[in-house]
């Protein structure tokens, strides 16, 4: 007899994959099989944590006092929409000999199947591999295939996604209803939403535009000169000695007489040249795309979302064009070399231009994106083998998988080399400064010649002047001095690409400085999968705006941050998790280790939001009887809401008013028999 192996897919586009790889095509209720494989699938996280209600039902009621909420044995629950799908696994897992979690090659994805074997039972019992697979077309999955994993080696891997959502969940559930339930205390209304990584999101986007808001514009000025040379006219600019001048703390002048006196003095004499120094310099190709990566550049040269981008690089996984696309990896393996002359082959019959983009790339190349030590689960972003009709994608997918596609081709060009020069000239004891650039060797920037790519390469860089051939101790005369008046220009609003470029450089906004070398080399707050979803999260919950493809916080938003304490709001923290979520990954942690800290953090951060002193609402509505704030509640009559206000000051003072379309009613008559009350805050906003 022979054994039987089951194959547990992440969702049903990866099962028909792997069933197509195995030569699988028997189709029954919710598995497709043939000889002795099954192939069968989750719709993503098919079980789901208890609710503090589900723990015991005291915590139906919000109240301080119960609080922290720290689960002693944590339990998951079947989602109701998968109840049918998760026994047809439940009977598979019974019967077959070799499990193959075949979850996305990341950490949720190994959590995710992972958690459904633990459910069952299973997960320590049976023989249980790993597949990993990075693209969906046959090739791969064949070679996938032929390369099962010990699930074993992956427990780093499930672990850090078992803590992340727990972590989660401690932020969440406590936090919330701490800070909703003093909010309502001195009259907001709503529920305060807390995340561990939604809400220092939403404060850099908020602290953003209060610096703008408080920003305070200055005028300064420079003083640029046309140096005159037997050679050539060259412009440098005055470096001014800031021990003899007026300067402000970032050496500006802001006395445009100063300059005016220098021109004055200097105009027509003659300097010289005190040094001159040349340094050949080059441009390593740039690394394929990891999600983020992509986003960014998408969303710098379309001006598309991070789930637009998301949402078209899935399609274009599931199609088979392009490999695994929730990738934080912008590495490729070696293995991978061996797919380069089928790749180049699909590429270059895209158009003519990339027909020459192939013939001028050199297949035997090998850039530093060719290592092994930096992969992990996945690699980078990168076309598949397949052959793509280019006419039959969107204009997203298009436009992604052309990005892609140049930047696998980058890996085969030669670095870009350049020749640097820095001058330095004396006037009369004034010091001026020029610079320049010459390009000897354009190399893998051939590919972004001309295009979108380059021209917003130049935006973020001043023109390169050509320099004459000067040798020191020559003399240049000072010609047409000319003051360059300027005006500091206050931060720019983020957008969702820079605001991802934030979230995945969050060490660069920490309060604490002396995290920052600690978090260099952290991944972020977030992961490549989240970080889109909770950018549109703060949209759809009404903490922030798109105003002319900005992010501008909406009043909630800015009472999120005005009511929420420094440690919550600042990244310091849930980096510092981050930080602590890759050292589990990495099996450098555990997790029994990691949740004694959570517990500690959030009794920590409990405490804090204890002692915030929360300013009243402007809208807040008082009591006629005592003057504390009032507090709308509702209690359940036949199924329905039946509204009413109570007063703050209970039980030193228990007057009930009846609730006329969120305003205050009539005063309820105290023979009347008082409601019971199932305390749940309710939204406002």
């Amino acid at each position: 007899m022979e054994c039987m192996r089951l194959f547990i897919a992440e969702k049903p586009s990866l099962a028909r994959a792997i069933a197509a790889g195995l030569g699988l095509s028997q189709k029954r209720e919710g598995c497709i099989v043939g000889g002795s494989d099954v192939v069968t699938w989750c719709f993503g996280h098919i079980l789901e944590q208890y609710t503090p209600e589900d723990y015991d039902a005291k915590f139906k009621k919000w109240a301080i006092e119960d609080l922290p909420i720290l689960p002693t044995e944590w339990k998951l629950k079947v989602s109701k929409d998968a109840e049918t799908q998760y026994k047809i696994i439940s009977q598979l897992v019974q019967k077959a000999d070799v499990i193959v979690n075949a979850g996305d090659p990341d950490r949720e994805g190994q959590l995710l199947v992972d958690e459904v074997l633990n459910q069952l039972g299973v997960l320590r019992k049976k023989n249980i591999k790993r597949i990993l697979l990075n693209a969906l077309d046959e090739k791969s999955v064949k070679t996938a295939l032929g390369d099962l994993r010990d699930n074993q080696d992956f427990v780093g891997l499930r672990n850090s996604a078992l803590a992340r959502s727990r972590a989660d969940w401690l932020i969440g559930m406590n936090l919330t209803r701490m800070y909703t339930i003093r909010a309502n205390q001195v009259g907001y209304s709503g529920v305060v939403s807390v995340g561990r990584v939604q809400t220092p999101t939403l404060a850099l986007i908020v602290r953003r535009e209060l610096a703008i808001r408080n920003f305070k514009p200055v005028d300064y000025y420079i003083l640029r000169v046309s140096c005159q040379h037997e050679n050539g006219i060259f412009f440098a600019q005055w470096k001014p000695n800031p021990d003899c001048m007026e300067m402000d703390e970032e050496h500006r002048i802001l006395d445009k007489s100063i300059i005016e006196g220098v021109i004055q003095r200097l105009d027509g004499t003659i300097g010289k040249i005190e040094s001159v120094e040349q340094k050949r310099g080059q441009s390593l190709p740039r690394l394929p795309y990891s999600l983020s990566s992509l986003q960014i550049d998408a969303g710098k040269l379309f001006g598309y979302s991070p789930k637009e981008v998301l949402d078209a690089q899935q399609s274009l996984y599931e199609r088979k064009l392009t490999t695994y696309p929730r990738s934080d990896c912008d590495y490729l393996p070696t293995n991978q070399l061996a797919d380069v002359p089928q790749i180049f082959g699909q590429l270059k019959i895209l158009s003519e231009e990339f027909a020459e983009y192939v013939a001028l790339a050199d297949a035997s190349a090998r850039s530093r994106a060719w290592n092994d030590e930096k992969i992990s689960a996945h690699h980078a972003i990168i076309p598949t083998t397949e052959r793509v009709n280019i006419d039959e994608l969107s204009e997203t997918e298009r436009n992604l998988y052309l990005l892609t596609a140049k930047a696998y081709l980058a890996q085969f060009y030669p670095p870009q080399t350049f020749l640097t020069t820095q001058i330095d000239v004396t006037y009369d004891g004034e010091h001026f400064h020029a610079s320049g650039k010459t390009i000897l060797d354009d190399g893998w920037k051939k590919l972004y010649a001309g295009g979108e790519e380059e021209k917003s390469d130049q935006e973020n860089h001043e023109e390169e002047q050509k320099l004459p051939v000067v040798e020191k101790g020559d003399t240049v005369i000072a010609r047409a001095m000319e003051i360059v008046s300027r005006t500091t220009k206050p931060p720019k609003r983020f957008n969702p690409s820079t605001l991802l470029k934030a979230m995945k450089e969050i060490g660069k906004y920490v309060k604490d400085d002396s995290l920052k070398p600690i978090l260099k080399d952290c991944s972020g707050i977030g992961t490549e999968a989240t970080r889109a979803s909770i950018i549109e999260m703060l949209q759809t919950r009404g903490f922030v705006s798109m105003q002319k493809k900005f992010l501008v916080p909406t009043e909630k938003g800015f009472l999120m941050l005005k009511i929420l304490s420094d440690n919550i709001t600042y990244p310091d923290i849930t980096a510092r998790w981050e930080h602590s979520l890759d050292r589990i990954s990495c099996k450098e942690i555990s997790l029994k280790d990691f949740f004694a800290e959570q517990s500690e953090f959030v009794r920590h951060l409990l405490k804090d939001g204890k002692e915030k002193p929360i300013p009243p609402s402007k809208t807040a509505i008082y009591c006629p009887k005592c003057g504390a704030i009032m507090q709308r509640r509702y209690t359940m009559r036949n199924g329905k809401k039946s509204y009413f206000w109570g007063c703050s000051n209970y039980p030193k003072c228990k007057e009930i008013v009846s609730d006329n379309n969120q305003e205050l009613g009539v005063p309820i008559s105290k023979k009347k028999k008082k409601p019971k009350e199932n305390f749940i805050y309710t939204p406002k906003f």
